[in-house]
């Protein structure tokens, strides 16, 4: 069973629609507030910052052979001196607490079944650095973080935790970069252009099939510099 959450996203939409092709038994999440009215087969609204929420969500699956994807996740763009403390509070809040509390929910069943896979979207803005997105950059830094602990916790029960730390790709956030900026990164990137999500959906796959690979944060951005 593959639980995806932030499946309204551009890359959350690409892998969910992608694995349920795939003829995968798959159940996706979505935040009501941002589905546009878009309800789709095999999906739930679910509020990640909701503890109490995400808890009673997972013990309805009673699934096994848990695959988690961690995919929501916001952003919100002001230099630090500029920002909205409420703003900073909400980006930490999704991204971090969020994809916490999927893992904290799910980790007791993959221990019981030991068996799990647990892969979260990062970014390779948290680390090098982007004007404008300390939040942002703070949340994913901090998943990154995260998952050593967790991984050290759980390895001799069957269960995997890494991070896929993405950088530049076709779908999802950068579309609401302005064109000058996105010229500007692909200068940086070794092939001059933004990846194809097919590339991570390649790489969930390779982390799904490599129980040796733990606490692990692969880069994924096309050799930017």
């Amino acid at each position: 069973m593959i639980i995806i959450t932030g499946i309204t996203g551009g890359i959350g939409n690409f892998l969910f629609n992608k694995f349920l092709q795939s003829g995968e038994e798959i159940i996706g999440t979505y935040h009501l507030n941002k589905s546009e009215g878009k309800i789709y087969e095999n999906t739930v609204a679910l509020d990640i910052t909701d503890f109490s929420q995400v808890e009673k969500f997972i013990s309805s699956i009673k699934a096994k052979e848990i695959t988690l994807i961690n995919c929501a996740g916001v952003s919100a763009n002001a230099f630090a001196h500029k920002s909205s403390v409420e703003e900073w509070t909400n980006v930490i809040q999704v991204n971090l607490t969020g994809t916490f509390h999927l893992v904290r929910a799910t980790l007791p069943f993959m221990r019981e079944q030991n068996f799990g896979r647990i892969i979260n979207l990062s970014s390779i803005v948290s680390q090098t650095g982007v004007m404008g997105t300390s939040a942002y950059a703070a949340s994913k830094a901090g998943i990154n973080g995260m998952i050593k602990s967790i991984a050290l916790e759980n390895a001799k029960k069957g269960i995997t935790i890494n991070n896929i730390n993405l950088g530049y790709f076709k779908v999802g956030m950068i579309n609401t970069v302005p064109k000058e900026i996105q010229e500007k990164i692909k200068s940086k990137i070794a092939s001059n252009e933004f990846g194809d999500p097919e590339n991570i959906f390649s790489t969930i796959q390779y982390i799904r099939n490599t129980p040796y690979l733990n606490g692990a944060c692969l880069d994924l951005n096309g050799g930017l510099v």
